[in-house]
């Protein structure tokens, strides 16, 4: 399963990158050394530097607010669901339990077992849409973050800069965490997997102890 959840798609590289030359363009020029054999060397003025930087900083600080107000939003929606499927299947074992003996026998075990099976199918369902949107809004904060904190560092550079830098040490490429930085995210997928079969072993089984003994 893809967990970069449309993170490697570069969601902000575009307008980053659109950022870190924009507010350059005043201060661009081109130098030809002797020995450079027609080499051309950009370079643009500090202070339209400092301005580029500190668009792509403030660019990214913004991102990363947007995702954790995201994040948090889908961590609401994931205890609402959580609260609810608990709910239902209290429901369900309290009508089966209050349930008159004459009424409910073990061979009528299928219909709270299928009611039981039908809550989990949606429920992991359920579940599995906002794990993917919470564990990408999560990446991509981290994405921007990284991206902030190289910004960041370059914009202090500037200051002991002198007063033309190279073009290069104006961009800012996009930033993504490293592979072991997603083994979070499968231990999430894992860790929900196993509470649904448990919860849902339980649910059966007290249903077969209620109707059967």
């Amino acid at each position: 399963m893809d967990l970069h959840y449309g993170a490697r798609v570069g969601e902000a590289m575009a307008v980053g990158e659109a950022a870190y030359i924009a507010t350059a363009g005043t201060g661009h020029a081109s130098t030809t050394g002797p020995a450079s054999a027609g080499a051309v060397v950009d370079v643009v003025t500090r202070e339209s530097a400092a301005q580029a930087l500190g668009t792509v900083v403030q660019l990214h600080f913004d991102k990363t607010v947007e995702k954790k107000r995201a994040a948090d939003a889908q961590k609401q929606e994931l205890w609402r669901l959580f609260l609810a499927f608990f709910l239902l299947l209290s429901l369900v074992l309290s009508g089966v339990a209050t349930s008159p003996p004459a009424r409910l026998q073990c061979r009528h075990l299928w219909a709270p077992a299928g009611l039981l099976s039908l809550a989990h199918l949606a429920f992991y369902a359920a579940v599995a849409h906002h794990l993917r949107c919470l564990n990408g809004f999560r990446y991509q904060r981290r994405c921007h973050k990284l991206t902030l904190a190289l910004a960041a560092d370059r914009l202090r550079m500037l200051k002991s800069a002198a007063e033309v830098v190279p073009a290069a040490d104006v961009e800012v490429p996009y930033q993504e965490p490293p592979e072991a930085y997603l083994a979070k995210f499968r231990r999430s997928w894992a860790i929900h997997f196993a509470f649904l079969i448990t919860t849902f072993a339980f649910s059966v089984a007290a249903s077969v102890a209620i109707l059967c003994f």
